[in-house]
């Protein structure tokens, strides 16, 4: 087994990453042909530059939804679906350094994007480049995919399907090694009722993101502030604003996180009268597995349902909550919804469905997951067993894909939160890993 990566390709990565890290790449107004927003656009065009001064050729989508970049001639497409957008920097003042900069600290990289997704997809390039730089021949063509709209509602990935053709296998980096089997379904819902002039409410910049900051306006802010402290809760006095702090993660892991959502509304709950407060504040409070809702949810496969009252606006206009679950593998999508209509309706709340994504399932013993398992654990000698994830990636939008990497066992997951960080040496590791997996699959 030969270890394809040098110190120069680690080297050239970094300076890759941190050019990919500098576009702000997250969900902004629609502008002709960056349907998206600007910064996306030119993240997408700028990412596809990068791959052809390593030899690629490109192709972007000419309405701005997504672009690939192949190398290789074969007929028979392995897949890399990645996806260059992110979630939003949230409350800056929370990051030791620039969002947007990709700075090196004490052996690793900090940037939004480094964990999810640009630092695995960089990492992937340079892994492909070892191979071909050791003279290894393609019998597949490979493809890289680059998606735009996957912390959101994966548009971009519908569109790719309506215009190309699909992989014969492939990969995500988007998620944990040793590799993804499965991954829970996905269901993100919104709740709305009437507005109302006694306060604002706003919180939570992403469905797939446990607020961190919820910030209430209105004139009992001294009773709230009161609430705030029998409670135990962290927030600030900003003007005529309260502002309530949580700790954000992915929706995936909700219970891991602090919903400042719930954290406020509880607060809120005894000052006033309001069914969307009392839904929040006194039946959801900090049950990030649902379970006040829906009643237990569980399976021996993949674990406990999650739930995340993730987005949160009340004004005089209207109240709309937010709330992204995903649901274990056995269960039906429909088991869910019922009961969630049913009781936001006893509080008032109308249910609009905004978007689901079936569970994913490859076979474990199917050519592409023991393959990538073997290469992996030849690499590190972790002798783990595939997983089930909570996760959504698009490897469940082609046939005969799972999510392979970049996390490792005892990597500190810091997607979707303030200094979001990758540690050098593990990016290392993952081109050595994509390295052989990539060989196994793809080499003559």
């Amino acid at each position: 087994m030969k270890d394809f990566i040098t110190d120069s390709h680690q080297e050239q990565a970094i300076k890759a990453l941190q050019r990919v890290v500098s576009k702000p790449s997250f969900l902004q107004d629609k502008v002709y042909g960056a349907p998206f927003g600007q910064d996306i656009l030119d993240c997408l065009k700028d990412t596809l530059k990068l791959f052809e001064e390593e030899g690629y050729s490109t192709f972007i989508d000419p309405e701005g939804y997504y672009g690939y970049a192949e190398i290789g001639k074969s007929s028979e497409i392995f897949g890399i679906l990645c996806h260059l957008d992110v979630v939003p920097p949230g409350d800056e003042t929370l990051w030791d350094t620039p969002a947007f900069e990709a700075t090196i600290v004490e052996n690793a990289i900090v940037g939004r994007g480094v964990q999810d997704d640009k630092g695995p997809t960089i990492a992937a390039l340079y892994a492909v480049k070892a191979l071909l730089e050791n003279g290894v021949i393609l019998d597949k063509k490979i493809r890289f995919i680059f998606g735009t709209d996957e912390e959101n509602l994966w548009r971009c990935m519908d569109q790719y399907h309506k215009k190309e053709q699909g992989v014969a296998m492939g990969i995500a980096p988007d998620a944990n090694f040793p590799v993804i089997y499965a991954e829970k379904g996905l269901l993100q819902v919104f709740l709305t009722s009437k507005g109302t002039s006694d306060f604002t409410f706003k919180g939570g910049s992403a469905l797939n993101v446990v607020a961190d900051t919820a910030v209430y306006s209105g004139n009992k802010k001294d009773e709230l502030c009161a609430e705030l402290d029998k409670l135990g809760y962290n927030y600030l006095v900003k003007e005529n604003e309260v502002h309530v702090k949580g700790k954000s993660i992915h929706s995936k892991d909700a219970p891991d996180g602090i919903n400042a959502n719930t954290r406020l509304a509880e607060a809120m709950a005894n000052l006033y009268d309001n069914s969307a407060i009392d839904f929040l504040g006194k039946l959801i409070k900090n049950d990030a597995n649902g379970i006040s809702v829906l009643g237990e949810i569980k399976d021996e496969a993949s674990g406990n349902l999650t739930f995340n009252a993730a987005m949160v606006d009340i004004n005089e206009n209207e109240t709309k909550i937010g709330i992204d679950i995903r649901i274990p593998v056995t269960f039906e999508k429909e088991i869910v919804t019922s009961k969630l209509e049913e009781v936001a309706k006893e509080y008032g709340l109308t249910y609009h469905e905004h978007d689901f994504l079936a569970s994913l399932y490859v076979p474990v013993d199917s050519e592409l997951v023991t393959t990538l398992l073997g290469a992996y654990r030849d690499k590190t000698g972790d002798m783990r067993e595939p997983q089930i994830s909570g996760g959504a990636t698009f490897a469940r939008t082609m046939d005969n894909c799972v999510a392979f990497g970049a996390m490792f066992e005892n990597t500190k997951d810091t997607m979707h939160q303030p200094n979001e960080i990758w540690q050098l040496k593990e990016m290392r590791q993952t081109m050595e890993i994509y390295a052989e997996a990539i060989y196994r699959l793809c080499a003559k």
